[in-house]
């Protein structure tokens, strides 16, 4: 019974692990071909030039810096390149490879000036730093692949990712309590923000500008329904869609990595990360309240909204459904790869699970927020080794629906309807509960990430046998792990098609 259950949970897990998973702390890169030649500026220097396009993918994809680094530091080891310092800040990768004391150091710096969600991109990277770990390819064929990456297109046509943010939208409307109107209503909200924000972006209007542009446009909709719904013969709440919005602009944001820097160790680019995100949300509130006085001033006044909202047990089946159909609209809206749709699903189920649940045993929004966090990033990334998917998809996915929309709403609406003390406790209860899920959903990877550790599956030469032997002779002489990724499919075919030049807002 108990090798039953062992084969189960192995199951359940799968033995695909994301790249970063597969280094251990401290441990020298064993590569399992000759290591280059470090007296060769330009061999060391296309090494250093992979290593840090690699990172660039990693930064942009919202990978937190510590994390970055590793897999930076990693990339050019397997190549030989093993003494080198990388500095992974806000939107700067830099690297130096020290050759001794008579060699001066190669360096190789690198720029991220985009800022775009695309987990197909992510996915491929993944899968060429894992072939780099188990066929040690040329450095120029890898360079290839990479270039591919960084070069190809979104792997789905524009109007299916406008179609994803809209149904999240609906989706999250469901998950708060509205009915089906809200949902319809929220679904076209957001295809409008979506598109509008769209047009933005190809004139090079600046993100700030975009977010208080979505936040204006997610209010009026929902009011002018309000305003007429006795002609109308309907019942709306406009918070409901309001707060989907917001949710919607709030899950581009780069909540995860810059709370996972402070966390991690980079407290500069966390700090940096997270000045973005505070100025980005103030561009959103800044544009609902500019839409809540403008309709005020045509005579159109909104409904207080209470200080909590509270479900009966008969919704919360469908509040469950709605929170993984959020999730995994907002994998897809991210361009993430099929398989990895189900494994977000799942991830914003629970979230929703734990948070409906606790909301009957009276925890508090923040300390639920946290322990939902933390169980999807766990099972989260226990189960995106079975859909060979990053951990960060399934991390970022399932917490999207848990975001704090609703409470920054109600803080804002507070404080322009003078209830200002209740409106900044709104807000910081807002802000607590977004700190409380990013460092709930850092600790559940960091478990999952320590749980059944593997050890890097490589096949080093004679040469490396000889020289590290007496370091870990173990290790060294046991028959590697098969890797069902490296011999797939030849690198040149890799399926890399994200692109690189579009922010998702």
């Amino acid at each position: 019974m108990r090798e039953y259950i062992a084969t189960l949970a192995g199951r359940l897990v799968g033995n695909h692990r994301a790249t970063i998973d597969t280094i251990e702390p401290f441990e020298p890169a064993v590569s399992p071909r000759r290591p280059i030649d470090l007296t060769d500026d330009g061999a060391v220097t296309e090494v250093l030039d992979l290593a840090i396009k690699v990172g660039a993918v990693l930064l942009d994809s919202g990978t937190g810096a510590i994390d970055t680094q590793t897999q930076v530091r990693f990339v050019a080891s397997m190549y030989g390149v093993e003494n080198c310092e990388v500095d992974v800040t806000y939107n700067t990768i830099w690297v130096s490879a020290r050759r001794g004391a008579s060699m001066p150091p190669v360096t190789a710096m690198r720029t991220v000036h985009y800022r775009s969600l695309d987990f197909t991109r992510l996915a491929a990277v993944d899968r060429l730093v894992r072939k780099i770990r188990s066929r040690a390819i040329d450095p120029g064929e890898a360079h290839e692949v990479i270039d591919s990456i960084i070069a190809a297109p979104h792997p789905y046509r524009r109007w299916i990712a406008t179609l994803a943010w809209s149904s999240m939208a609906a989706s999250l409307s469901v998950l708060l309590g509205g009915g089906w109107l809200v949902a319809v209503v929220a679904f076209i909200t957001t295809a409008v923000i979506d598109r509008t924000n769209r047009l933005l972006n190809k004139i090079g209007t600046p993100l700030f500008f975009q977010q208080v542009t979505g936040g204006f446009i997610a209010v009026i909709p929902a009011a002018l329904v309000f305003q007429y719904q006795d002609t109308l013969g309907v019942d709306i709440a406009p918070s409901q869609v309001i707060a989907a919005g917001v949710i919607v602009l709030l899950s581009g944001l780069s909540l995860v990595g810059s709370v996972q820097d402070a966390i991690t160790g980079a407290p500069i680019t966390g700090a940096a990360r997270f000045f973005e995100l505070m100025i980005m949300t103030g561009g959103i509130i800044s544009g609902v309240g500019i839409a809540i006085r403008a309709l005020e001033g045509t005579g159109i006044y909104l409904p207080t909204i209470t200080t909590s909202t509270s479900f009966d047990l008969a919704t919360t089946p469908t509040r469950v459904v709605a929170g993984g159909l959020a999730a995994a609209a907002f994998a897809l809206a991210s361009y993430a790869e099929r398989r990895a749709l189900s494994t977000a699903f799942f991830g914003g189920a629970l979230g929703a699970a734990v948070v409906a649940a606790a909301e009957h045993f009276s925890i508090g929004s923040v300390i639920s927020a946290g322990f939902a966090a933390a169980l999807v990033g766990l099972v989260g990334g226990l189960l995106a080794r079975r859909a060979v998917t990053p951990p960060l998809v399934v991390a970022v996915a399932g917490i999207t629906p848990l975001l704090p929309g609703l409470a920054i709403y109600r803080g804002l609406y507070g404080i322009l309807g003078d209830q200002t003390v209740d409106g900044f406790t709104a807000l910081a209860a807002a802000v607590g509960t977004g700190v409380s899920l990013a460092a709930g959903v850092t600790l559940g990877e960091f478990i999952a990430r320590t749980l059944r550790r593997p050890r890097i599956p490589t096949k080093p030469t004679r040469v490396l046998l000889t020289a590290r032997s007496a370091i870990r002779p173990g290790r060294l002489t046991e028959e590697p792990e098969p890797d069902p990724d490296a011999a797939t499919e030849p690198m040149h075919q890799i399926q890399a098609r994200p692109g690189m030049t579009e922010r998702q807002n």
